[in-house]
């Protein structure tokens, strides 16, 4: 590690830790300053896509990912009202290196931070962030009146980074129409490596084995006009998500039916920030560029992030390579999240022939020329970031 010698990280999660540990196993002094008690993940289920197994294969932890993990072989695009398979992509037919996994987040947050631990890094909780001011060096205020001054400081706090708001002012995020419910049921069909959407008329539900197949992990998204608060730790009544369901086909009610604890969340919409490096700070992940559930990329972006930012914090000038970053990631997750933002609707078409004809087109896509189906992904599951560096 060039000139940069001690790195703060604030925020414990996915990003931060994969941040940490590329950074420590390329010779920084990495300290991570998490604000809860305990460093330990409460949501459910993430889908690890090609281009985020990259980071972890890069981080030496693809085996322990695999170990924990299931892996996908087919997305399923189905009619909630009939079970009927509009359309599937064949994830077998990506490169081999190409894998797809689905993984518990507490499972991957842990295996993410005893290799942070491994590779020498400090972490410290119970540390909530007040302010965080650019500078030489940077300085981070912690509420216990503790003051720290880092080379750099990454600010991967997520929502409510306070280096955010710094950098590009407060802005008010957006209801988008759409609430979301999150669950975990037991896996009584067997199923091992397939991602289901059960489409349906402003709604839909997305299903997929964790754990080698002990649980279905449940995401579905209904359509509203009004949401108070954001953040998905609210609890629900699961009869609330069951009616929400209401009349579809056995298969869905039969999923339905085994949701016992389910939470509840609006979802709003932040604009990509426009500013993502100040004088030895810089954003990530979900700080600089939040995004919707719909192409499931949240995670994966956040792990390009952390390894273009540790490879680029070791060129000679840190200022020219926290500029290079942004320019890097800027354009990627733009595409990312617009991508992300328009697959809602396409999951949601009301009845009719408008619908009929898309579930038409799809169908015949996946049938006729599967390939060429994947291939439209190819922007996005072949991207290799671990590639792009002269640095080493």
């Amino acid at each position: 590690m060039k000139k940069v010698h001690h790195i703060s990280v604030v925020g414990g999660g996915i990003g931060g830790l994969a941040a940490a540990t590329a950074l420590a196993q390329h010779g920084a002094r990495v300290t991570v300053f998490e604000q809860a008690e305990v460093i330990r993940e409460v949501g459910a289920g993430i889908q690890v896509s090609p281009n985020g197994l990259c980071v972890l294969r890069a981080l030496g932890l693809e085996d322990a990912v695999t170990q924990f993990s299931s892996q996908g072989r087919r997305v399923s695009l189905r009619r909630a009202e009939s079970d009927f398979e509009v359309a599937h992509l064949d994830l077998t037919l990506l490169l081999k290196t190409q894998q797809y996994h689905f993984v518990h987040r507490a499972d991957l947050i842990e295996i993410l931070l005893q290799a942070a631990l491994s590779a020498g890094v400090d972490v410290k909780l119970n540390k909530k962030v007040r302010a965080i001011v650019p500078g030489g060096p940077a300085q981070i205020h912690f509420d216990d009146g503790q003051d720290i001054a880092s080379d750099l400081v990454i600010d991967a706090s997520g929502l409510h980074s306070r280096l955010r708001a710094t950098l590009n002012g407060q802005n008010e995020p957006f209801f988008t129409g759409q609430t979301a419910w999150r669950a975990l049921i037991p896996n009584t069909e067997g199923r091992v490596d397939d991602v289901q959407v059960h489409m349906a008329p402003r709604r839909h539900i997305v299903s997929y084995p964790l754990q080698g197949g002990k649980f279905i992990n449940l995401v579905a998204v209904q359509e509203r006009t009004a949401w108070q608060g954001e953040g998905w730790s609210q609890r629900d009544d699961p009869d609330n998500l069951r009616a929400a369901f209401e009349g579809g086909s056995s298969k869905v009610t039969a999923m339905l039916d085994h949701v016992d604890e389910v939470h509840l969340w609006g979802l709003f919409r932040h604009p990509v920030a426009e500013t993502w490096v100040a004088e030895n700070c810089a954003l990530l992940g979900d700080a600089a560029h939040p995004t919707l559930p719909f192409l499931a990329q949240g995670a994966n972006m956040a792990l390009e992030d952390a390894w273009a930012l540790c490879k680029l914090v070791q060129v000679d000038d840190l200022q020219i390579g926290l500029a290079r970053y942004e320019a890097l990631r800027q354009p990627r997750v733009r595409k990312v999240i617009a991508a992300a933002n328009s697959n809602a609707w396409r999951y949601h078409l009301p009845r009719g022939p408008v619908r009929l004809a898309a579930h038409v087109a799809l169908g015949l896509g996946s049938r006729i020329a599967p390939r060429v189906m994947l291939k439209q992904f190819d922007w996005l599951y072949g991207y290799d970031i671990t590639t792009l560096f002269d640095v080493n």
